[in-house]
């Protein structure tokens, strides 16, 4: 009732976006059926034909065909083959577990799209027929989710697609009440190109072409639930702490283009610049001038007292401090880059600082979790990777049926691409960035505790194989063997895995024998 007025004013939005699809031919070749058929089964056109076109009936075989052969990909253990008449797409038996598939959306009247945005938010609301009940937008303010609150109580059981799954957004559609269900950025895009064509995108469109996938396509989805506190607060600090890693990383590689511009010799002394004693130095000695004044004295007392005295290390950089002298560089570059590279130290300090608040929680968090005792077992993965495996991969044990589930979101499992008579096999982009950046750092890792993960990984850098595909071919294993342990709150076992792999016949021990 309130938007009519401006309904009069201005053509419906679902009538603005079927003129653009208008069709252009109702007379097209009907698609060939699902399955083989018989030969004898030609496809023909229903409008006649052209008569610059001579026509003739072609041979008519009696042998069965087949009319595609698709296998199954590799990542998606549910597609069906379409070999033969009686193998189509509606005979194969359903493999997954019923238990996990979300039905909800059967029982839903009203279906809402979401667009949203910084400071405000499309939503666009159809029914089960997909005529539009609701067209709005809402401020993202106090009074804007008042607003909200409102707007849906027209429409109780309200499903909404939204294509995120965190943020302030999402929190206060969970606590609207309302069914969430995330909708990845790609497959978005792709429902707004099948709604419309020719390129045409607008906020209301997008929030309209998600509402009507969820209204189609919604039966398949999995609604959004809200996670273990615990969980979340850890992955949130696990990303957090990645984040402040990298700008520390930031922070160093810009002291030390600083100092490779007026005062090499600091960079000559200190290999590892993530160590506070290398900033202390610069922060004691700011320049060649300083470090020459010093004298040889106080270059041993700093030594000692920040614990650098190793005799690999203590003579070599006793000789690099006498050397300090010999470079010549412009007193107004010393003057300039020297506060500079104070400044990063200084920097620096800080946010170590911070970072070690963070480790702290991380490890507190991380302890009193359930769960810490399955991923502190496995090898090379250490205080820092098992907490950021455990937020990544959760503690809901029905979000994955089986490994490859676990694989894909992790980024190990490849895609595969095949037409015909072309078959590739791609890395796999779309997934979890964090998960799998743990994922490559533990397998790194676990070579060094693991015997056969790395008799694993020199096998296939036997085979031709880059740093990167071995890792991610490791990676790939040891997800299968932490979603068993996950499934069943089993710590890993080095003797215990050692006897499956024997009893299996294992490949991989082939490689040693002398372990079996």
């Amino acid at each position: 009732a309130e938007g009519a007025s401006e309904d009069a004013a201005q053509p419906s939005i679902v009538n603005n976006f079927a003129a653009d699809e208008m069709s252009v031919g109702d007379n097209l070749p009907k698609p060939a059926r699902a399955g083989g058929g018989n030969a004898s089964d030609v496809a023909r056109l229903s409008a006649a034909h052209p008569s610059r076109i001579w026509c003739r009936t072609p041979a008519r075989p009696q042998v069965s065909t087949r009319r595609s052969d698709r296998t199954q990909a590799r990542e998606a253990r549910s597609t069906s083959s379409t070999r033969g008449g009686s193998q189509s797409l509606q005979s194969q038996p359903a493999t997954s577990n019923p238990t996990t598939t979300m039905n909800p959306c059967e029982n839903t009247s009203y279906y809402a799209g979401f667009d949203w945005a910084k400071d405000h938010h499309d939503v666009i609301v159809i029914d089960g027929s997909g005529r539009m009940v609701g067209d709005f937008r809402i401020e993202h303010t106090s009074a804007g989710w008042r607003q909200w609150q409102e707007k849906i109580a027209a429409w109780p059981g309200l499903a909404v697609a939204v294509e995120t799954s965190f943020g302030a957004a999402v929190e206060q559609l969970l606590h609207s009440g309302a069914k969430i269900y995330p909708v990845n950025p790609m497959s978005a895009k792709r429902y707004r190109e099948r709604q419309c064509s020719s390129g045409n995108k607008t906020d209301r469109h997008d929030a309209w072409a998600l509402a009507d996938a969820l209204r189609l396509d919604g039966h398949g989805w999995r609604a959004l639930q809200a996670g273990d506190p615990m969980i979340a607060e850890l992955r949130i600090l696990c990303r957090d702490e990645v984040a402040l890693i990298e700008e520390r990383t930031a922070l160093i590689n810009q002291l030390q283009q600083a100092l490779h511009e007026y005062y090499p010799t600091a960079l000559e002394a200190f290999d590892d610049w993530t160590l506070p004693a290398a900033w202390s130095f610069v922060e004691t000695f700011p320049d060649a001038q300083a470090l020459t004044k010093a004298g040889r004295r106080r270059w041993e007392k700093f030594l000692h007292t920040r614990r650098l005295a190793r005799p690999q290390t203590y003579e070599r950089r006793l000789e690099t401090f006498a050397q300090a002298g010999q470079w010549s560089v412009a007193p107004a570059l010393v003057a300039s880059k020297s506060m500079l590279a104070v400044a990063r130290c200084r920097q620096l300090r800080t946010l170590q600082t911070e970072l070690e608040a963070y480790r702290a929680r991380i490890e507190s968090l991380f302890a009193r979790h359930p769960d810490h005792n399955l991923f502190g077992s496995l090898p090379g993965a250490g205080p820092k990777l098992a907490p950021r495996l455990l937020g990544e991969i959760g503690s809901d044990r029905s979000l994955y049926d089986d490994p490859q589930g676990l694989q894909c979101l992790a980024g190990t499992a490849p895609v595969s691409y095949q037409s015909g008579q072309i078959h590739k096999v791609n890395m796999r982009r779309g997934c979890n960035k964090h998960l799998r950046h743990a994922m490559y750092l533990f397998a790194d890792k676990s070579r060094a505790q693991s015997a056969w993960a790395a008799q694993y990984y020199a096998a296939h850098r036997q085979r031709g194989k880059s740093h990167a595909q071995c890792l991610r071919c490791l990676g790939q294993r040891w997800l299968k063997i932490i979603w068993k342990m996950w499934q069943t709150s089993t710590p890993y076992n080095p003797d215990f895995h050692l006897k499956n792999q024997t009893a299996h016949g294992s490949w991989v021990l082939q490689l040693n024998p002398q372990q079996t």
